[in-house]
């Protein structure tokens, strides 16, 4: 063993000092790249070949569709056969072990180190990202537990995402926005090429995005997809009606009528019964009804309803595209008279589209909270105030979210809600209060 990992692993004794060693293993928190995830993964003879593997990518919607997909199987019992279930995700809100969960459990501590140990045995030389480690260990507690459904979420992009080094059954693309333009590309058809990656010619694919870049299609065409074959595109081979409160959705096999509101985005939810379909679960407006109400997702449009004070709704939207639906959905709770003001509480990472983001909520929000992050690419309050002073003078800007958050709690009163969203850290910070 190198001197770069000849650490003294084995005197870690849980699995917060073995992620605190990780995080200072490689040099870049963000490095993407199949090469050395890839060599680490043969040494360890990574194999999920027992599962069907669906893996989802996109800008957002990635974790309420796996959500849904997660839900829908668990519940197609055959024959008295409930299939296993495993779900890996990233990042989580408020435990690490939140990122990879089987039937719903989320992973104990031990099976991780366990993994962690052995990746440290056999990996040598090669550095690898707190990210490729975490998702090799994963991958390792997956292949003796052998479910029989492997969801797996794509990390960042998903042609050079670690999540890749699988061939999966199943390649989800969700919806392209601008995110991550950094890594990815600076419009929609770069990003789409980059999330296009995951696909396979041997595979079921499936595009929920109701424009997708045609970069997306040209790639499956380049990997002789067929449409209704193994293509499934919104808007061609499946699609939605929205009457009223309730909405309908249809495929060339399946027409599914009197569908319930969703919790999660509906787009998700009807992406989700494609993927369902070309799994062959039984579909009905009874069943899809039941998952529907039993998909809530922590941090997605999370409301906690405090009956002494006002509610609050917590989000992780952290892109434009996220925030036009948070806008979207705030919208519609004042139509409904529900609330008569609405506080923003908002903290975000300097490397996002800080702008166009809060932009998006401009008409929705009635007083504005922002404060820092306590994380390396945290922008500070001063960033945030500058941009929301484009278009507001309701402002107050404190040094960090959690005095942001006890100043909007105290002003606001029952009949108001309180809104906090920007990143995962934002939600993860605010969230362990509430349930503290």
């Amino acid at each position: 063993m190198s001197k770069a990992n000849s650490s003294h692993y084995q005197d870690f004794k849980n699995l917060d000092q073995w992620l605190s060693y990780l995080e200072n293993l490689h040099s870049t928190e963000i490095d993407l790249g199949l090469t050395r995830i890839s060599q680490v993964a043969e040494r360890l003879a990574i194999d999920l070949s027992f599962a069907k593997v669906i893996t989802v990518a996109g800008t957002n919607g990635k974790g309420t569709t796996c959500a849904f997909i997660e839900n829908a199987l668990l519940n197609s019992v055959k024959e008295n056969i409930t299939p296993s279930v495993a779900v890996y995700s990233s990042p989580h809100i408020e435990r690490f072990n939140e990122r990879l969960r089987i039937n719903k459990q989320d992973i104990a501590d031990k099976p991780l180190i366990d993994a962690f140990e052995r990746i440290e045995q056999v990996r040598a030389e090669i550095s690898l990202s707190y990210y490729e480690y975490t998702t090799l260990a994963s991958l390792l507690v997956l292949m003796k537990l052998k479910p029989d459904f492997i969801i797996l979420e794509v990390g960042l992009g998903g042609r050079l995402d670690a999540t890749n080094i699988i061939d999966a059954d199943v390649a989800v693309i969700t919806t392209i926005d601008l995110d991550h333009q950094a890594f990815l590309g600076n419009d929609r058809e770069a990003i789409g090429f980059e999330k296009a990656g995951i696909m396979r010619e041997q595979q079921i694919k499936i595009v929920g995005d109701l424009q997708p870049p045609q970069s997306i299609l040209n790639h499956a065409a380049s990997l002789k997809a067929v449409h209704g074959d193994n293509l499934f595109v919104r808007q061609q081979e499946f699609s939605v009606e929205n009457i009223q409160d309730q909405w309908t959705w249809q495929s060339k096999a399946n027409r599914l009528t009197n569908l319930a509101s969703t919790f999660i985005p509906q787009d998700n939810a009807a992406t989700a019964l494609m993927v369902l379909e070309q799994l062959h679960i039984e579909l009905t407006s009874d069943f899809v009804n039941d998952i529907i109400a039993q998909t809530k997702v922590a941090g997605r449009t999370e409301l906690i309803e405090q009956s002494e004070h006002c509610d609050i709704i917590l989000d992780v939207g952290h892109n434009p595209q996220a925030t036009r639906y948070l806008a979207a959905h705030v919208q519609q709770l004042k139509q409904a008279g529900k609330y008569k003001r609405i506080f923003a509480v908002v903290a975000m990472l300097g490397d996002k589209d800080i702008n166009a983001s809060l932009r998006a909520l401009e008409n929705e929000i009635d007083e504005w909270y922002t404060g820092a992050l306590d994380v390396p690419r945290a922008a500070s309050s001063q960033v945030m105030k500058k941009s929301l002073s484009v278009f507001t003078e309701a402002i107050n800007c404190f040094d960090n979210v959690d005095e942001a958050f006890k100043m909007a709690s105290k002003q606001a009163s029952s009949t108001d809600l309180i809104l906090v969203f920007g990143s995962f850290f934002t939600v993860a910070q605010i969230r362990a209060q509430l349930k503290a």
